[in-house]
């Protein structure tokens, strides 16, 4: 035994060392306490993978159903954080369907596999119609589609300068980072590249553009980075359809319209980061970009796509596509597998079977109505925004001044899981929003659950508890 497990097995119990020695890895699993569990975690695990409620007590989740999470003991949380399990945790559909896939086969997409052309098809079918995108690449996550679209648009261009909006986030791989403003800019991130041209984020709560024309104004930074890039060309524009990190941002009317123009006009690519917000869950429409009435040429999605199994894909046009067949092959090992795009094709069967694409829309105005009737009552909330389930809470200690109320955000979103059972997110350049993007079966009840709590927490705030 290595001197690594000899100090893991030190951290065990009497009764989880006895179950080690016979027992399969569910009952060794089962056998070991939360202490446990958080002790191995610590060791094992760089500190940069951060652990959700820290500062209070870590959450030990063992189960799902719908828009519910259970812990050790049973106890029930209602989940508005959780875009990944798009149609719900544990969706039995889903789990049937993966259950009977990887029964029979699970490989690579070098060979024949109806799920894995049936599901191309399918979901080019949701794109809108003479848009020209039906070329899919299927992969792993949203870090993988956004860093594929790098190179799609590296392809096509030969360009290497890409324009990204500042606050956005479009995954962890180095490339995508290098796009990435919520992470080149945060402590520990290496700066702005020389090929990267940054626009301003299109806030109209506190950017600099608030009025109608806000779209408009804010298109004109990317048309200056197109001129600013070399020879005024640029290979690709990369904007998410609605910014999470960014603190719950959708961009103003005629902004892709402006920007799609400029952009093309360079030369570059134009790609819908619909990793946060897609398959339906603005309601209105399936994808975001749709609401603003534009075409991308790439569309990047990731989180929802197979309700918790590692599914996601890019979507691109014929010309984009041959652009990158020059010969080099790409590849990828579980991008596609049987198993992954049996979940993809029960997802988008129960989206389109539980309407929970007009459901998202329907509780989510239900949802928006009553949290600005609470700000009418609440002065701490600045601003409710967003569309469907995906909605912010933007809270500032002076609605003139719009100063941050950090430290207030941090204590509700603490306060809603410890005496509510309710979990949340905190998001934005300031950490004062508070993000909702449940599971898509998320009711009008569960949504009366969050304000009721909402409203008896902010009657009552204690000081500051740190961030979450």
């Amino acid at each position: 035994m290595s001197k690594r497990e000899a100090g893991d097995d030190d951290a065990l119990s009497a009764d989880a060392k006895k179950v080690k020695q016979k027992d399969s890895f569910e009952a060794e699993a089962a056998s070991l306490s939360k202490d446990e569990i958080r002790h191995l975690r610590q060791k094992h695990f760089c500190g940069a993978q951060s652990v959700s409620y820290a500062n209070t007590d870590p959450l030990l989740l063992l189960r799902g159903e719908g828009s519910r999470l259970f812990d050790e003991k049973g106890k029930a949380y209602l989940d508005t954080r959780n875009n990944v399990c798009h149609v719900g945790h544990a969706h039995p559909k889903v789990a049937a369907a993966v259950a009977r896939q990887v029964e029979q086969l699970n490989t690579n997409t070098r060979y024949l596999h109806p799920n894995l052309c049936l599901l191309a098809k399918r979901l080019t079918d949701t794109m809108p119609k003479g848009s020209g995108l039906e070329i899919c690449f299927f992969v792993n996550s949203g870090s993988e589609a956004n860093d594929l679209a790098v190179r799609l648009a590296f392809a096509r261009t030969k360009s290497r300068d890409i324009v990204v909006v500042d606050h956005g986030y479009h995954g962890h791989t180095q490339q995508v980072i290098e796009i990435s403003p919520y992470k080149f800019d945060h402590k520990g991130g290496e700066g702005q590249k020389s090929n990267i041209h940054k626009v301003l984020c299109p806030d109209t709560y506190r950017g600099p553009h608030r009025g109608k024309d806000a779209g408009e104004k804010y298109a004109e930074t990317v048309t200056a980075a197109c001129r600013a890039a070399p020879e005024g060309r640029v290979a690709a524009f990369f904007v998410e359809s609605g910014m999470s990190v960014g603190g719950v941002i959708l961009p103003p009317p005629g902004y892709l319209q402006a920007a799609y123009s400029s952009v093309r006009a360079a030369g570059g690519i134009c790609v819908a980061d619909e990793v946060q917000v897609g398959f339906g869950r603005f309601g209105e429409h399936f994808w975001g970009f749709e609401q603003q009435g534009v075409t991308p040429d790439i569309v990047t999605m990731g989180k929802p796509f197979g309700n918790g199994m590692p599914l996601a894909a890019v979507v691109t046009t014929k010309e984009v596509a041959d652009a990158f067949n020059n010969g080099l092959e790409y590849f990828n090992t579980f991008g596609g597998n049987p198993v992954c795009c049996a979940a993809g094709l029960a997802v988008l069967d129960i989206i389109r079977d539980e309407d929970l694409q007009a459901h998202a829309g329907e509780v989510g105005r239900y949802l928006r109505e009553k949290l600005g009737e609470l700000a009418s009552r609440q002065p701490l909330i600045g601003d409710v925004r967003g569309q469907g389930l995906f909605l912010g809470i933007e809270f500032v200690r002076d609605r003139a001044s719009l100063e941050p109320a950090t430290g207030e955000t941090s204590e509700v979103c603490a306060r809603m899981k410890d005496e509510h059972n309710i979990l949340m997110s905190i998001d934005g350049p300031h950490d004062n929003v508070l993000v909702m993007k449940p599971p898509m079966c998320f009711s009008k009840a569960d949504a009366d659950t969050v304000l009721i709590a909402l409203e008896q927490i902010l009657g009552n705030l204690r000081g500051n508890m740190g961030h979450t």
